[in-house]
């Protein structure tokens, strides 16, 4: 129960960080960082796919009632959370997946927990970034701000993941 809390809490604390922060900051029209993503890539690794999908669904719909994006949220965090099940094992190795836990930095290193997120971040990127433009005449300017956004959420997912107290901690308990 301590862990559904945590997450009810986590979930909570990356929508509101993503629409009163995230959505304003004004780093030009290339570089809009998609931080709310954090909540699918650290939910535990032996989760079952349905429930990392009804979570990215609940995510993305979220996002969407309160930014009125018309969807484009939902579309890419359902794409993410799809893919995230093939791509753990891939990046990590089926082993350390089937051992559970948390895929935080501190536990899974910073290269590997880089490798796993940037997949994801730049899947969910090229997703949103492709649907918001629904055009490939200017896909060049597409695939700038999908590689500009993609590496800003992925900085700032990585410093907050290592901010945040005790998740050092934290890693180690979840094993």
């Amino acid at each position: 129960m301590p862990r559904f809390i945590e997450y009810t809490v986590f979930f909570f604390a990356v929508v509101i960080l993503q629409v009163f922060l995230f959505e304003n900051l004004n780093l030009g029209i290339y570089i809009h960082p998609l931080v709310y993503i954090s909540f699918i890539i650290l939910l535990p690794m032996e989760m079952p796919a349905v429930w990392v999908l009804l979570l990215g669904l609940s995510t993305g719909m979220a996002m969407d009632a309160t930014t009125g994006s018309g969807g484009l949220h939902t579309i890419a965090t359902v794409a993410t959370s799809f893919a995230r099940p093939y791509l753990l094992p891939l990046v990590l190795g089926r082993e350390e997946v089937k051992g559970g836990g948390i895929p935080l930095p501190a536990r899974l290193g910073p290269g590997r927990f880089l490798r796993y997120a940037g997949m994801l971040v730049v899947l969910h990127c090229t997703v949103f970034f492709t649907f918001e433009s629904l055009s490939w005449k200017y896909y060049h300017l597409t695939l700038l701000r999908v590689a500009a956004s993609s590496v800003v959420t992925l900085v700032l997912l990585y410093i907050i993941q290592t901010a945040i107290p005790g998740s050092r901690d934290r890693s180690q308990n979840y094993r």
